[in-house]
């Protein structure tokens, strides 16, 4: 069977793991933490990085730092994972969802305003695939009604839009090192704190609410609880396996575009006769090879061709749900004009094999047996 993913090895992981034991420091902010989050501020152009649990705790913490609270709007799209809209509403907020562009399964930065109101406290565009949403236009939309830019980016490490890595350009950006992602802590993620006057109520809500960070730089002669908080911190280990794959993020980074690239090169007949459609990369956008994906008829055809492949030993995935049509979004959101896009495009949309490490021939067995369905079906 040709797995769906397979987490990222590089081989040094367990060196750091045995380094970050024998320093005696296994909690968070240890040495490995700190290598990691200053290689993201430098790699990213970013004033400050933390490394989180999670990318739902990264956006929990966004919410917190965006004062998110009961009765307040927030506007995302519907076709996301369920830890979008989970940050935002635990803090008491409605879920105002909107409708996706169907090049590039991106919120449609057009119908965005439309869904303002007086209550609306944050926009949260999601990079599907690591494809940068219209940030120009939805960041122009929230300076004039002054309201928060959280960029839900847990699929964007290393992407970027028009020379900007994505994550940094909203007032805060979210990433995953989930074991899913092109870089992996196992379960794991970051805030980046894009706006100064954040980075020091974002260390505290950190620290479980606590001044411990301005203890420990010897600002302070103890610390104490000074605000709301939790503990987001990751182990020491988690980010020494972090570590030994941002030490060759390019290297990993250039497979998988190598691996998409042939992918897409494959399916190029099929795209031409207008069988299957493809993804689509604005000029503009810099992506990460997060995943490849084809786009089948509709959602009968889809189901088929699963089957297929796994027949063939190719496992292959549908994604998410919109969450509009969830029983618990149903609850706490609305969808904010016509959902004409969201559904159908998810319906159609099948995730292929991608990972580091996979090899040349996989791919073009993945691409002779979806060939092989479209025949046979004819």
């Amino acid at each position: 069977m040709i797995s769906f993913n397979l987490p990222v090895f590089t081989g040094k992981e367990f060196n750091y793991i045995k380094e970050a034991i024998e320093h005696k420091k296994i909690c968070g902010d240890g040495i490995f933490t700190k290598r990691c989050n200053n290689w993201m501020e430098d790699r990213f152009e970013t004033p400050k990085a933390m490394l989180t649990t999670s990318c739902t705790h990264a956006l929990e913490m966004a919410a917190i730092l965006a004062n998110i609270k009961e009765g307040d709007e927030v506007i995302m799209p519907s076709f996301t994972f369920v830890s979008t809209a989970d940050a935002f509403v635990v803090r008491g907020a409605k879920i105002v969802f909107v409708d996706i562009r169907p090049d590039t399964m991106n919120i449609d930065e057009n119908l965005i305003e439309a869904a303002i109101t007086e209550k609306t406290k944050a926009i949260v565009p999601v990079h599907y695939a690591g494809i940068g949403c219209e940030m120009d236009k939805i960041m122009e939309i929230a300076k004039k009604h002054n309201i928060f830019v959280i960029e839900d980016a847990a699929q964007g490490v290393m992407s970027q839009y028009k020379g900007k890595a994505l994550g940094t350009i909203g007032d805060f950006g979210c990433y995953s090192f989930h074991e899913t992602k092109n870089y992996t802590m196992g379960e794991g993620g970051a805030i980046l704190v894009n706006k100064p006057q954040f980075i020091e109520r974002a260390e505290i809500i950190r620290e479980k609410g606590t001044d411990r960070s301005k203890f420990f730089r010897g600002q302070v002669d103890k610390y104490t609880w000074v605000d709301l908080g939790s503990s987001y911190l990751p182990s020491e280990m988690n980010a020494a396996y972090l570590w030994a794959q941002l030490e060759i993020a390019d290297e990993i980074n250039d497979y998988r575009l190598g691996v998409w690239n042939r992918y897409y090169e494959g399916f190029a007949s099929l795209k031409n006769d207008k069988i299957i459609d493809l993804p689509v990369i604005p000029e503009h956008c810099k992506q990460n090879a997060h995943m490849f994906y084809i786009k089948v008829k509709d959602l009968t055809e889809r189901t088929r061709l699963i089957e297929f492949l796994k027949d063939n030993g190719i496992q292959s995935v549908f994604h998410y749900i919109p969450l509009h049509n969830s029983p618990y979004g149903k609850k706490v959101g609305v969808f904010n004009g016509k959902d004409v896009h969201t559904t159908a495009e998810s319906d159609r949309l099948l995730r292929l094999p991608m990972y580091y490490g996979l090899k040349s021939e996989e791919v073009d067995y993945v691409v002779s047996k979806i060939k092989e369905f479209y025949i046979t079906r004819n």
